[in-house]
């Protein structure tokens, strides 16, 4: 009879230890997993390459929010329903927890991870935007001394990063400066929840008397990756917020977007969106909405 050979080999350690170990004997050859949401997509479409499953989900040091008196810190493994319970992600960073309510349907949110979101890559995930304009750092551990990036300098390509092959993501932070800013996201895709999105606007912004004083722009599915608008934020920085500046803005960030045509929708669809939701989260501004829009 033949013998069963198994086509998957799964690691399941339980300390951190065990798992930086592992990754620095073999680096490369392990696929640290946490929550499996994204895994369990391509396993079933028999698109998984990898044949080697490391799972983090018993490590308790990955896990948890918590706060100092300028950042809060969410440990890799905090799930889309842990921020969503969240006083702190709810009073500060609204942003995220309303992305979260849209990443798929309970199970995936008491299972899907934020840290695993971000590693896993998609220009179209609910999360990036929100962590763009509230200007999250990743913590990547291994062996070595610890690192640390700004998430928009996190993503390279389309699913590719920065992480070595002896890394994990262990943190995200997130600046406590929020205080005083409208806070903007829409997404636009078949429907709000559980569907891929065309294109997600996420903005923060802060205005004094009549000029802005800080802008963040981001968006999702209009590019490789997802992508913080600096050419945009640029042209807006310290105008007086008016038409003109609206008009100049919704012509910069149509330059500074690359989206394409996919069976979703258009390149030419995402780029109008694109310029409507920035035009709508700016005129908010104009009155002085201070909410996350439905």
């Amino acid at each position: 009879m033949r013998a069963y050979v198994p086509e998957y080999d799964l690691e399941v350690p339980g300390t951190l230890d065990e798992v930086l170990r592992l990754l620095a004997r073999e680096p490369g050859v392990w696929k640290p997993i946490a929550g499996g949401t994204d895994l369990m997509v391509l396993f079933e479409s028999g698109q998984l390459r990898s044949r080697n499953l490391l799972s983090l989900w018993r490590i308790p040091e990955l896990r948890g929010i918590t706060a100092s008196e300028t950042h809060a810190t969410l440990g890799a493994l905090t799930t889309y329903t842990d921020i969503q319970r969240s006083p702190l992600m709810r009073t500060e960073f609204p942003l995220l927890v309303k992305a979260a309510g849209w990443t798929g349907a309970v199970a995936t949110q008491n299972r899907g991870t934020l840290g695993g979101n971000i590693a896993n890559g998609s220009p179209a995930a609910d999360s990036p935007p929100a962590l763009l304009v509230y200007d999250a750092d990743v913590v990547l551990l291994s062996e070595r001394d610890p690192r640390w990036l700004r998430y928009s300098q996190f993503h390279t390509g389309y699913k590719t990063n920065r992480m070595e092959g002896d890394e994990i993501i262990s943190h995200i932070s997130l600046p406590r400066a929020t205080a005083g800013c409208v806070h903007y996201l829409r997404k636009v895709g078949t429907r709000q929840a559980q569907a891929i999105s065309k294109v997600a606007l996420a903005g923060l912004a802060k205005i004094e008397d009549g000029t802005i004083e800080r802008i963040r722009i981001a968006l999702g599915s209009v590019a490789p990756t997802p992508i913080r608008c600096h050419q945009t934020e640029a042209v807006l920085a310290d105008r007086l917020l008016n038409r003109a500046a609206i008009e100049d803005a919704k012509s910069a960030i149509a330059a500074e977007i690359s989206p394409i045509d996919d069976i979703r929708s258009t390149a030419d669809y995402r780029r109008r969106v694109t310029m409507n939701l920035l035009d709508e989260f700016l005129t908010s501004l104009i009155g002085g909405v201070t909410e996350p829009r439905p």
